[in-house]
């Protein structure tokens, strides 16, 4: 992880950490960096999420960017992955996104894609950084005629969605699906997206107001989804973030369907029809232990990275894979999408149901879940990679991984996101494997 960057871009709580000069910052060295050798002025898209915030650092960005005498094209609110697919699409130099994803209101975010569409790899990212932190004469403003232009993009939420419908080969006629749009960007296109391939929508949570973004609702607050499907007798339900880029799943009886489950689904649907290149899925550390048996069974070979739908990425980027995502619901479909894209999932998800004609608890059964236990243990900044250093915390890990021999795992690690340590255990008992996770927590609170 950078000075500014971490797994998916600089966040923090806005205005306070996350600064309005800061945000001014990234705009002009991002300009700067991603247009160089550009004859001409270079062209910037810029989309953002619902919260309150969002204006603000859109308005410091913009100015950034101009200053330095690129052309700032905003889109307004929209879900992340239409930035990655506009930025090609308009052929900007690059695109930018402000969101805090799946946090609460007063976290933001700002997300930069090159002109191909994809997540900046490190080494950019750390030029863009070096250029704001060390090297900041080296940024020249402009004046007069070459300061940058602002234009406005109206058709942007359009140009998505029928992206998404034509990404669809069949219509959901007779599928009644609840959308959770967890009062964020999916509000601007997902009812328009489901309705327009035939579906009949149930919405919750699509009216947002600046400061509901993700509030008891969305792919973080299930439970919501969960009682509108049986409520509401709906086939399926789906949960999106904040920016729309993941997505998780209910089953017609209230069940979760998480990430893990959605690629084992659609690994069984794509290989089936000869679509899964490699017959690979790139999956994280945090995958359950119920995908790799589900993989092994099922003869999909399995290839795992960090934490990271970047890093899942760029793995399927490197080993030529079609498929891959996390257990959080970022699922990244390449022939379709250079990014996660929650959408883009829910319809795909639709897809297999109505192709198979199966209920989505029958698409689901394909893979068992493994009892798993997630801690999150809040860290203050002095404690940051301490914890590996520890020598209790690291006893207490070698101990704990012992007893659960070859029936279960640890996982700690810092949070990219946010500052926190995850503690996950997967086991057999959930009673023992809880009384592990809550163990390491606590030796990970009380360390010095």
């Amino acid at each position: 992880m950078g000075r500014l960057f971490g797994t998916d871009g600089a966040r923090g709580v806005a205005i306070t950490e996350l600064t309005c000069e800061m945000a001014m910052k990234i705009g002009r060295a991002a300009a700067l960096v991603l247009s160089k050798g550009k004859e001409g002025k270079a062209k910037i898209i810029i989309g953002k999420d619902t919260r309150i915030s969002s204006d603000v650092l859109e308005a410091a960005l913009v100015s950034g960017i101009c200053s330095v005498g690129a052309d700032a094209y905003i889109l307004g609110v929209i879900p992340t992955p239409a930035v990655a697919l506009l930025v090609n699409k308009y052929e900007a130099d690059a695109g930018v996104m402000i969101s805090a994803s799946h946090n609460s209101v007063e976290f933001n975010g700002i997300k930069l894609f090159s002109g191909s569409g994809f997540k900046l790899p490190d080494s950019v990212e750390a030029e863009i950084e070096e250029l704001i932190l060390d090297r900041p004469d080296d940024i020249t403003l402009c004046s007069g005629t070459e300061i940058g232009r602002v234009y406005y993009e109206k058709d942007a939420v359009w140009d998505y969605v029928r992206h998404i419908m034509k990404s669809s080969p069949s219509d959901f006629k007779g599928i009644k699906v609840a959308l959770d749009c967890a009062n964020g960007s999916a509000s601007v296109c997902a009812q328009k997206i489901f309705e327009g391939l035939g579906a009949k929508c149930v919405m919750i949570n699509d009216k947002p107001d600046g400061t509901n973004i993700n509030k008891n609702c969305g792919s973080t607050h299930i439970e919501g989804l969960q009682k509108t499907v049986i409520e509401n007798h709906c086939d399926v339900g789906l949960a999106f973030d904040g920016d729309a880029d993941r997505c998780l799943a209910v089953d017609e009886n209230g069940e979760l369907i998480d990430g893990d489950k959605l690629l084992a689904i659609f690994s069984n649907y794509m290989k089936e029809l000869g679509l899964l290149k490699n017959n690979a899925c790139v999956v994280t550390v945090m995958t359950n232990l119920g995908f790799f048996k589900f993989a092994k069974e099922n003869n999909v070979v399995v290839a795992t990275t960090k934490v990271g739908d970047r890093y899942v990425l760029e793995e399927m980027q490197k080993g030529g894979y079609n498929l891959g995502g996390e257990q959080s619901g970022h699922i990244i479909m390449l022939d379709f999408a250079n990014t996660g894209d929650g959408e883009l999932t829910g319809t795909k998800l639709l897809t297999v149901m109505s192709y198979t004609k199966k209920k989505a608890s029958e698409l689901a059964g394909c893979m068992e879940t493994y009892p798993q236990v997630l801690v999150n243990v809040r860290i203050t900044p002095d404690k940051k990679g301490k914890w590996e250093k520890d020598e209790a915390v690291l006893a207490a890990i070698q101990e704990y991984s012992d007893k659960l021999g070859s029936e279960g795992r640890i996982l700690v690690r810092e949070s990219g996101t946010e500052p926190l340590v995850r503690v996950m255990i997967e086991g057999k008992k959930t009673g023992v494997i809880t009384e592990y996770a809550n163990n390491i927590a606590k030796l990970v609170e009380e360390m010095k």
